[in-house]
Order: C-alpha cells, then structure tokens, then sequence
C-alpha cells in the first residue's frame, strides 16, 4: 500500500482553552527501531490530553508534541526489526503522543490486538486506562481476589476500567462518583456501592459499610483533601495508589497511621515510563484482561464520539466532567 507523504492532525497551537486545538497538516511519521505505524481509526481523549493542551504536562523528551496517548487501527509500516506485528494486522497501542491524527507510530511491544467482539473505536479506549489501571492497582498496590477496593472518581475512564477490572479479578469494589447518575452507573458496571461525594461522605459510608474495619486498596485521582481521608480509610496493610491530583497536589498529613497500620502509598504517571517497562504491562493485560474482554466480563465504557476535527468539542465535553466512559475521536 502506498502511503501518503503528509497527513491531518490536531496541533495545539498555544496554551490554552480548547479552542487552541486546530487541524494542521504534518509529515507522515516514520517508524523508529521498535515501532510501528497504524492507520488510525479511533484514538482516545483523555486528562492528560487536557493537562498538556493547558501547558501543565509536557511531553517526554522525544514523544510527539501532539496529543493522544492512544489509538486503534490498521498496521500499515513498521521498523525492520519488528517481528511481532505484520502489515494488515489491527491494533490498539498506547503511544507517548502523536494519537490526534490520520497516523501514528507507537513501539510495537505497546500495541495489543483487537480484542474478539469489539469494534477499532472501542478498542482505542482502552489503552491509557487499562494501562494505568493495571500497573497502578494489580502491580504496584496487589490487589488480590476478596480484598476491598475504592476508587474515586468511578465514572471517568479510569474508573470504568477499575471497577470492571477489579470486580472481573474477585474484589469487593465501591466507588465515588458525582451525582446520583453516575453512581447508579458504576453499580451497574460492578461497585457494590457508588457514593455520591456531593451528598455523602465516602470516608463515613464506608467505615459504617465495612463495620470500621476500612479498605484495602484505594485508587485516587483526586488527591488533596482526600489524602488524609484515605489514609484514615485504609484497613491495616493497606494501599494507596495516586495516580493524578484533580484536587490539588498538596495536602496536610498525619502520617502516624502509615505507621501504626503499615500502609504503603504508591504512585506513578504512565506516559514516563520506559518502553520496556509498559512492554511488561501490555504482557499483563494481554495474559489476564484481554481474556475477560472477550468473554464480555469487561466491557468498553463510551461516553460520546466526536470526529478528529472537532477535537476541541471532545475536550470541552471532558472539562465539563458531565461524561460517563470515555470520550473518542474517530478518523
């Protein structure tokens, strides 16, 4: 197949609101030793995205300026030394940017096929959360069948990933949501109770659910305030995993009870990391999610689909924060 020598994508032209995403014609990009280059059909929008549109999260050193941190769609070149993937095959990759486009490359250890039964738009939802998801709660906080899990923020990308996901591995999993929709959506995918943070106190719902004894694993991405709340929250040998500050960095904490119930707190950015140690994480899912998907005990959450031109529109219905799933641009 002849490829064309340039190809649409969405730049930010300056920092700023959504607006500043505006289509612009680049050069078709060139796989390097590793990657391939995939067609794309669908890509994923996601906070990220947002923070680097904003100009508080630059990309790594070497990764596309544009944004989109995953994609699905058709192999269509590769480096000589990619041997797992051919021409034709469908894949959905995380990528370290460049998703916002007709084309993108990704390293080839970072694509996974396109799970039985799903289409190349719900595909291209997954990578970015399942990643984070996975690295951050089965990795990195162990959590294990029969343990109780909180994530906050149930109904955003992350969340719909975490509750399946630790639902479908034998966790007891609750979630904070915010309104009375979104709650009754993460029950629906799996939490044996949503809170809503706008009503209820999560902290106090869930000592008065689980008799004080408290949870093992909680996955936020709010942080600020919550942090001391977790931590109060977290049963003896429990785990936090911080993955994001939706709320602030910073917070006030008595560290008295790390040390009296022997906590840990974890945390990590995804878009960082080697290529060699996101190779590991798509191992992972591939050997212990990727099955779940196709059996149906997992499932793609999306919200809404926008064409790549109105990448602006994607990113004004995130910071609106009224979507439930996750929000796609297709090509």
């Amino acid at each position: 197949m002849a490829l064309p020598a340039t190809m649409t994508a969405i730049e930010i032209t300056a920092p700023g609101g959504p607006e500043v995403l505006k289509p612009a014609t680049r050069p078709l990009p060139v796989p390097k030793t590793g990657e391939i280059l995939i067609k794309v059909a669908a890509a994923g929008v996601n906070r990220p995205d947002v923070a680097q549109r904003a100009g508080s999260y630059p990309p790594p050193p070497g990764a596309s300026d544009l944004p989109g941190l995953e994609v699905a769609g058709e192999v269509v070149a590769m480096a000589p030394d990619v041997t797992d993937w051919k021409i034709g095959d469908m894949a959905c990759a995380l990528t370290s940017g460049g998703g916002y486009a007709e084309y993108c490359v990704a390293p080839g250890t970072q694509a996974l096929p396109i799970p039985k039964g799903l289409t190349l738009t719900e595909a291209a939802s997954l990578p970015e959360t399942f990643f984070t998801v996975w690295t951050n709660i089965f990795d990195r906080a162990g959590l294990k069948p029969g343990e109780k899990f909180l994530v906050h923020g149930g109904s955003s990308g992350i969340g719909v990933a975490a509750i399946q996901m630790a639902t479908a591995m034998g966790a007891e999993v609750y979630a904070t949501a915010g309104s009375a929709e979104k709650c009754a959506a993460c029950e629906k995918l799996g939490a044996k109770r949503a809170i809503n943070y706008r009503t209820e106190d999560f902290f106090e719902v869930l000592r008065g659910i689980t008799d004080k004894k408290g949870v093992d694993v909680i996955l936020d991405m709010v942080g600020g305030s919550y942090i001391q709340k977790d931590l109060l929250l977290l049963a003896p040998e429990g785990r936090l995993a911080l993955i994001a500050f939706l709320g602030g960095s910073k917070a006030e904490v008595d560290f008295v009870r790390v040390l009296m119930n022997r906590l840990r707190i974890v945390g990590s950015t995804l878009r960082p990391q080697s290529v060699a140690a996101k190779a590991v994480m798509a191992k992972g899912l591939r050997a212990n999610i990727w099955p779940l998907i196709e059996a149906g005990r997992i499932k793609p959450v999306i919200d809404s689909t926008f064409p790549l031109a109105d990448a602006a529109k994607a990113h004004a219905r995130m910071e609106s924060s009224a979507h439930i799933g996750k929000i796609m641009l297709t090509v």
